[in-house]
């Protein structure tokens, strides 16, 4: 099993948000922790239908991240489009 394939297992054994939070707290920096919650941020936007210039002005991103967070929402077998669909009341989506 390499590295990657161990943190993956953690988290999908895992049934503490404490522990994964102080995991991913310990193994990224708090810029990439940003990043993360960013992308999650303009993905959860493309998913309402928020226009993509307005998240790109309202967040200071490129219009190429945005791009690449709707190509993932528009395919079929995405997690985050399925999370999403799961989660959010809200029934505008892709």
């Amino acid at each position: 099993m390499n590295n990657l394939d161990e943190v993956i297992e953690f988290l999908s054994v895992s049934s503490s948000k404490a522990d994964i939070a102080k995991l991913l707290e310990e193994l990224l920096t708090p810029s990439e922790l940003e990043d993360i919650a960013k992308r999650w941020h303009l993905m959860k936007d493309i998913y309402l239908g928020k226009p993509q210039r307005e998240i790109a002005s309202e967040m200071e991103i490129s219009l190429c991240k945005i791009t690449r967070g709707s190509r993932i929402l528009k395919q079929d077998n995405s997690i985050v489009r399925r999370i999403f669909n799961e989660k959010l009341d809200d029934h505008t989506h892709i």
